[in-house]
C-alpha cells in the first residue's frame, strides 16, 4: 500500500488519488506527534480529506506517546485500520480493544529494536502486526535488513495475522520481506518517486505474491 507521507504535501489530495488510481489496496497515513518521534506530520483533517478523496481503506499509523487519547478522533475521521506503537505510554491491550469497539481494525507496531516478544501479550486483540524496517519519524530512509529475523519469528508465532512492513521498501528488497513472512507491504518514496507508480506497484505486488505462493507449496 502506498504511504501518503511520501506524497506531495502541497497536493495531498492529488497524491491520495494517485495512490488509489495506481492500484493501491489501501492508503497508509503516518501520524507523528513530535514527541514519540522527532517529527510532526499530519492530523485528523488529513484523514478526513483522504476519506473523501478515495474509496480504498485507510491504514492509519499513530506514532504517538498517547494514542489512546486520539483513537476515537482518527476513527471518526475515517481510519479503517488504526495502528499503535507497542512502545507507547498507554494500556496497549485496552487501547487495541477500544479501537475494535469503535469500529476499526486494531493493529500493533514494533520499532526496529523492539523484540517480537513485546507484542505476544496483545496478539489476540491485533488484526495486523507492523514491523518498522526504518526508525520511525522520517520518510526516505534505507531499509534495515536486521529486522528480517523478527519478521520470521512473528510469522512462526502467528499464522493467521497480517504481518506488514514499512520503511525503505522497494523492488529490490520486497522479496526479502515476503520470504521472511510479511504479507502486507507499505511503500512510500519508492512508489511516489517512480516514473510509473502503477507499474512499479504492480511489479512489487507480483514479486511479493510469487514468494508467498511458493512458500505455500
Amino acid at each position: 500500500m502506498p504511504s501518503l507521507l511520501a506524497g506531495d504535501f502541497g497536493h495531498l489530495e492529488t497524491s491520495a488519488k494517485k495512490a488509489e488510481a495506481a492500484g493501491g489496496d489501501a492508503l497508509h497515513i503516518d501520524i507523528m506527534d513530535g514527541v514519540f518521534v522527532p517529527n510532526l506530520s499530519m492530523g485528523p483533517d488529513v484523514v478526513r480529506m483522504a476519506r473523501r478523496a478515495v474509496k480504498i481503506p485507510l491504514n492509519v499509523h499513530l506514532m504517538m506517546v498517547r494514542p489512546d487519547l486520539y483513537a476515537e478522533i482518527f476513527i471518526k475521521a475515517g481510519a479503517d485500520t488504526l495502528l499503535i506503537q507497542v512502545e507507547s505510554a498507554c494500556d496497549i491491550f485496552g487501547t487495541l480493544k477500544r479501537i475494535r469497539e469503535l469500529g476499526a481494525k486494531p493493529g500493533i507496531v514494533l520499532n526496529p529494536e523492539t523484540p517480537p516478544e513485546a507484542v505476544l501479550s496483545c496478539l489476540d486483540e491485533a488484526d495486523e502486526i507492523l514491523c518498522m524496517t526504518v526508525h520511525p519519524g522520517f520518510g526516505g530512509q534505507s531499509f534495515m535488513p536486521e529486522v528480517l529475523p523478527k519478521i520470521r519469528a512473528l510469522r512462526k508465532t502467528t499464522k493467521a495475522k497480517d504481518i506488514a512492513v514499512d520503511g525503505g521498501i522497494d523492488l529490490k528488497n520486497v522479496t526479502l520481506v515476503a520470504e521472511a513472512g510479511a504479507n502486507a507491504i507499505v511503500a512510500g518514496s519508492s512508489l511516489f518517486k517512480a516514473k510509473d507508480m502503477a507499474a512499479d506497484l504492480r511489479l512489487m505486488r507480483e514479486k511479493a505474491e510469487a514468494v508467498i505462493a511458493a512458500k505455500r507449496q
